[in-house]
């Protein structure tokens, strides 16, 4: 209890001078950045596209106008237009998880995959791969992305009966050891596949494991798109009692929340972004444990004025990493993973530095 109050008092001074510019403010500034890399993302690439082909493009397959040839609608259309949309919604989820998981457990550390969700992705994942079965598609989703879902789901429902209290809550501290240990035992099994599985089957899992949103095509999109939206929804909504946690749970309590409930709630909706976000574009780094903390310095603590632009700049964050994943070496694309780390991890020590001359 003493480190908490002690650590207070150092986030006055950032939610003061966050009332500089309001909340709507902030939305429409970034969301007019997030407009712009959109059509960024959709014009830089391999083939270079103006603003006007791309609308001739979408105008045509809307059957709007006469569009133009099959080529180039193919690639804005059916491979830029979802890919780079797809980079948005997953860094809006991912950004959004780690903000809250940051408030429920109190752990600056956490990010969406503290319980430990992508190391159980990553395990059915490589079982899909090294089955021989990864080409096989499920209702329009391809087997490793199903697998990896299903791991991913399996992996949280053990955290959850080994963090689970007998009265039914869920004990934060024993939440994060368990998605630990978990996470370790799942990762040793991967490991296993990995060593004792063909050459062609390691790169394939190495490539998945780092990340891409290269393969998000339409149908995987209104998935995405549903889950996130629907996260967005159920956290924001939870913004007051997410204040609440930050005095602690007791203290919560006697607010009138519902403690157990709201994390139950909490918990399942966040992990459950954080799965489909996995299955569908493997694991991307940093996004979740480094703009939580960024936007803080910018809005504040206050949930309802942190958690949209948290998802505004996580979505703006990974749009423009897909670009320079795609762009920075010619003829070869990098894992969108290594970029987010890169950029990542340089941005996270700073922010440890400037959050440690303030305290």
């Amino acid at each position: 209890m003493s480190i908490g109050v002690a650590e207070r008092p150092a986030t006055v001074p950032l939610a003061t001078r966050a009332t500089a510019l309001p909340l709507a403010g902030w939305v429409l500034g970034l969301g007019v950045l997030l407009l712009a890399s959109l059509a960024a993302g959709v014009v830089i690439g391999a083939a270079d596209l103006s603003i006007g082909t791309v609308l001739s493009s979408v105008a045509g397959r809307l059957g709007i106008g006469a569009g133009t040839d099959v080529l180039t609608t193919h690639i804005v259309v059916d491979l830029r237009l979802p890919r780079v949309l797809g980079a948005a919604a997953v860094g809006a989820g991912l950004a959004l998880g780690g903000a809250v998981l940051q408030s429920l457990t109190g752990n600056t550390l956490a990010d969406p995959y503290i319980l430990g969700m992508a190391s159980g992705a990553s395990l059915g994942a490589v079982l899909a791969l090294t089955s021989g079965i990864g080409m096989v598609s499920v209702l329009a989703f391809s087997a490793v992305s199903a697998a990896a879902f299903a791991g991913a789901m399996i992996t949280l429902l053990a955290v959850f009966v080994i963090a689970t209290s007998r009265s039914g809550a869920l004990l934060p501290g024993r939440l994060i050891l368990a998605g630990v240990a978990i996470a370790q035992l799942a990762s040793a099994l991967t490991s296993a596949l990995v060593y004792f599985g063909d050459r062609d089957a390691a790169r394939r899992v190495l490539q998945w494991t780092l990340g891409s949103v290269a393969g998000v095509r339409w149908d995987g999109l209104a998935v995405i798109a549903v889950v996130v939206g629907g996260t967005v929804v159920v956290v924001l909504a939870h913004a007051r009692i997410l204040d609440a946690f930050a005095f602690g749970e007791r203290a919560a309590a006697s607010l009138g929340v519902g403690v157990t409930r709201s994390r139950w709630v909490l918990y399942s909706t966040v992990s459950l972004c954080t799965a489909v976000l996995v299955a569908q574009v493997g694991v991307v780094g940093f996004v979740g444990l480094v703009v939580p903390h960024a936007v803080r310095m910018l809005v504040g603590p206050l949930h309802a004025r942190l958690l949209p632009v948290v998802a505004l700049v996580g979505a703006v964050l990974l749009v423009w990493a897909d670009i320079a994943a795609r762009s920075m070496l010619a003829g070869r694309e990098l894992p969108l993973g290594l970029v987010t780390a890169i950029v990542g991890v340089p941005a996270f020590v700073w922010l440890l530095r400037r959050q440690g001359g303030q305290g």
